[in-house]
């Protein structure tokens, strides 16, 4: 291996660009970028020849150039390098750049809607909706039988109809708004009565009042944080009241002195005073099975069986498909949201109606969107048939010397549905006091693996939960664990 000690040696940067290792990276990345950065890691390789101890500033590429010469010989002066050196460098550099900043990862935390990990995976028959249709020119807002500019949502709120047997539908881009759309096309510059224990905060800092404000609506706050009754309501309504609205608490509950109005009372009186009711349904949970699972929470069913003239739910918590907003419900009000402003800014693209009207076709057969719809087959699958599974990934861990075990467990729903509902589960354990590895240190490492593996931690052990975790990625989770428990702790 030649040593070089002076900038004058280093390689050019056409030599070092014929390397067929660097062939991927232009394939994927392009010729530019790779030949840009080999041009930031020798102009790095140059500082470091040129660095003396009183001028310590570091080029942020020297960390490549430090990472692979401490692998080198330990006898040679910091500053040799070589074309070989000069590559490996380069390559890490560009596998760091070309990782996309939203990556895949194994979602082993026990939470089924994962907010910071994307909600609610996609069935297979979405997955190839959206594929078939944005691979190629579609027929988004066309009519195939008149010839004629068509509406890109008539087919799936033709579905929508039919499957909730509701009037009218219309379908956007997210709950919030699919709320904010009710409020500003049937509220706007007019009161809306809503229970101050509603007024809850959404995630992420966005509060209902704020969206009710910013729609233009007026709220009328009635009752008390804890206790709101109907008659708090009928004493609000006056002549500038445009609707009745509730909002289901779906990620949080009250407990002890509480009490709330029920949505067909609510309901009754809106009607009787002749004004709408305006359900903020939330997590949008349509399957049966799913809602015994889940004590307490509201069906899509129930919402429309109650009465209510609104109904805004979510797409991508309960119902398991892509984000959207679906908005169901009477065809007086739902026509009058379907023609305002609000409806092009709020609209969902090609590759989410897609991935929507797939995922409810599937509810149209019970049993088929159980065995599809991912959520559902999470949060249904047998606990029996679960912890033998678990009970036999341990026993190939142990065979591997990595300190695993089977242990009861308890599931959430996650993505601010179900809060506090726990589903009885079981989970691989790992132990990392029977390791070389701190609690901490395992689980960099295993955020750190490709695909990153993400796992909870409980009183200083890690717990992986299988219902998230697929065959194929349990076979990467057996690697990684595999891997990781073989290392020491990195020195200090």
């Amino acid at each position: 291996m030649t040593i070089i000690d002076s900038p004058r040696l280093l390689p050019k940067v056409d030599d070092l660009l014929r390397d067929p290792r660097l062939d991927a990276f232009r394939e994927s990345m392009g010729h530019v970028p790779v030949r840009d950065a080999l041009r930031e890691i020798l102009e790095a390789a140059r500082q470091r020849l040129l660095q003396t101890e009183d001028q310590p500033g570091r080029h942020p590429d020297l960390i490549y150039l430090d990472q692979v010469l401490s692998a080198g010989r330990k006898d040679q002066p910091e500053s040799a390098l070589t074309s070989h050196l000069l590559i490996l460098a380069l390559l890490r550099k560009l596998e760091e750049e070309s990782r996309p900043g939203i990556r895949k990862v194994i979602n082993a935390t026990g939470a089924i809607l994962h907010t910071n990990l994307g909600r609610a995976p996609l069935a297979r028959q979405a997955l190839a909706a959206v594929k078939q249709l944005s691979e190629g020119y579609s027929s988004l807002e066309f009519d195939l039988e008149t010839n004629q500019r068509g509406q890109r949502t008539s087919s799936i709120e033709a579905l929508i109809r039919r499957l909730f047997d509701v009037e009218s539908a219309i379908v956007v881009n997210n709950n919030a708004a699919a709320v904010m759309l009710a409020l500003s096309a049937l509220c706007r510059g007019r009161e809306v009565i809503v229970s101050r224990g509603e007024l809850v905060e959404i995630g992420g800092r966005f509060r209902v009042p704020e969206i009710m404000e910013e729609s233009g609506a007026v709220l009328r706050e009635v009752g008390t944080t804890n206790k709101t009754h109907i008659l708090d309501y009928e004493r609000a309504v006056n002549e500038e009241t445009a609707a009745l609205m509730k909002v289901h608490r779906s990620n949080f509950s009250q407990t002890g002195f509480v009490g709330e109005a029920g949505v067909k009372e609510l309901a009754d009186l809106a009607h009787n005073q002749g004004l709408p009711l305006i359900y903020d349904l939330g997590s949008g949970c349509f399957s049966e099975d799913l809602a015994a699972l889940l004590a307490g929470e509201p069906t899509v069913a129930k919402a429309i069986g109650s009465g209510a003239d609104v109904i805004c739910f979510s797409g991508d918590k309960l119902l398991g498909g892509p984000q959207a907003g679906i908005i169901i419900g009477k065809s007086q009000y739902i026509d009058v949201m379907r023609s305002h402003p609000l409806m092009r800014a709020f609209r969902c693209d090609k590759m989410a109606l897609a991935a929507l009207e797939a995922t409810l076709v599937l509810y149209q057969d019970p049993d088929l969107a159980r065995a599809s719809i991912p959520i559902l087959r999470m949060a249904l699958t047998d606990r029996d048939a679960l912890r033998d599974r678990i009970r036999d990934l341990a026993l190939r861990l142990q065979d591997l010397s990595v300190p695993a075990a089977a242990v009861p467990s308890k599931l959430i729903m996650g993505g601010g549905s179900a809060p506090e509902i726990e589903i009885p589960s079981w989970a691989l354990e790992i132990d990392p006091q029977k390791t070389r590895l701190s609690a901490a240190s395992l689980e960099a490492r295993l955020r750190a693996f490709d695909p990153p593996i993400l796992c909870r931690t409980s009183r200083d052990v890690l717990l992986f939960d299988l219902r998230t975790v697929t065959e194929e990625e349990e076979r990467i989770l057996l690697f990684a664990l595999a891997d990781v428990c073989s290392k020491e702790e990195d020195p200090l």
